[in-house]
């Protein structure tokens, strides 16, 4: 669930810098390599054609088999972490499965990536087909395609510390808004983290969400700022110096997101970089958020090679 406090953008103005939005669209772009927007485009439109990949269905086993075999193919090592949870219609059992990946897993000191991999059931806000179908491609398939390019740099970074990318399920297990719960999978993470401690610890944390749109624009989150400041700052920082004016280091919405149980739970300072404004602050009556237009169109591979820049430059930067 992402939640936006301000009903109205005057009042979200009172609240935030003046400072003039950045247009981002057309700006040219060529990433670092090995990292290439072309291919992680492909990985986004990739995982929409699944179709639903809700919690549960063969939507989701389909990515689930399609993930593990590509960071497989990279290197990395693939793990599930499985538990059951009551499904919000039937009642029913359905089985949850975090994905994990693991680069040098021997590793004691570790940072984590995430992204949640599952898509809403219906898409519920959409103005004419609330149980039409919802494909995420912002809000699911950009993260993870985030995380799948990502990949083809990790195996051979040269970094004194292990990497685990984590792909939550059940991040908005939601059919109807007053019947379910969100962040099952980030949740149950954070509480085995701290009930069965592993034999490594978790120095810091980065979660992905919605940083495909075309018009990218990504500013700090309230959580963010108040749990892990000092990581907020430094990752922004990093944008700053690689000349990316789509990150702006100022507080703009308060946002509920699986960074959420990693801080209150895990106490693992974790920061969420997201783009809220789908497709901008300005276009509210138009927001792609949760409708059948949350589509390939909208995003951009430019838009999530800049991220995965960003991510990997702060990586290189661990000691």
């Amino acid at each position: 669930m992402l939640w936006r406090p301000w009903d109205n953008l005057s009042q979200r103005n009172q609240l935030t810098a003046t400072d003039p939005i950045t247009p981002t669209v057309g700006r040219q772009w060529t990433p670092p390599p090995p990292l290439n927007s072309g291919r992680a485009m492909k990985y986004l439109e990739q995982l929409c054609a699944i179709g639903s990949r809700t919690t549960g269905t063969a939507g989701m086993l389909k990515q689930q088999e399609l993930l593990k075999q590509h960071f497989e193919s990279l290197g990395g090592t693939v793990v599930f972490q499985s538990f059951q949870h009551r499904h919000p219609l039937t009642g029913q059992p359905v089985e949850i499965k975090n994905l994990i990946v693991q680069w040098h897993p021997d590793r004691k000191e570790r940072v984590l990536l995430c992204s949640h991999y599952d898509t809403r059931p219906f898409p519920d806000r959409d103005p004419k087909n609330r149980r039409g179908l919802f494909v995420g491609a912002n809000d699911g398939a950009s993260s993870t395609a985030a995380l799948m390019e990502l990949g083809h740099a990790i195996r051979d970074l040269d970094i004194p510390i292990g990497v685990d990318f984590v792909f939550f399920d059940a991040e908005e297990l939601v059919f109807v808004e007053q019947n379910g719960e969100y962040f099952i999978g980030s949740t149950y993470f954070a509480q085995q983290y701290v009930e069965e401690a592993p034999p490594y610890r978790y120095r810091a944390g980065i979660l992905l969400d919605m940083i495909g749109d075309k018009d990218l624009q990504l500013y700090y989150d309230e959580a963010s700022f108040k749990y892990a400041p000092q990581l907020a700052r430094e990752v922004w920082d990093i944008a700053k110096g690689m000349g990316l004016k789509e990150f702006t280091p100022r507080v703009v919405h308060s946002i509920r997101d699986d960074h959420l149980p990693l801080n209150e739970i895990a106490r693992i300072p974790t920061i969420d970089i997201i783009d809220f404004d789908y497709p901008t602050a300005a276009s509210r009556t138009r927001s792609y958020w949760h409708t059948t237009a949350d589509t390939p169109d909208k995003c951009s591979g430019d838009s999530i090679t800049k991220v995965v820049a960003v991510v990997l430059e702060w990586l290189k930067r661990q000691k």
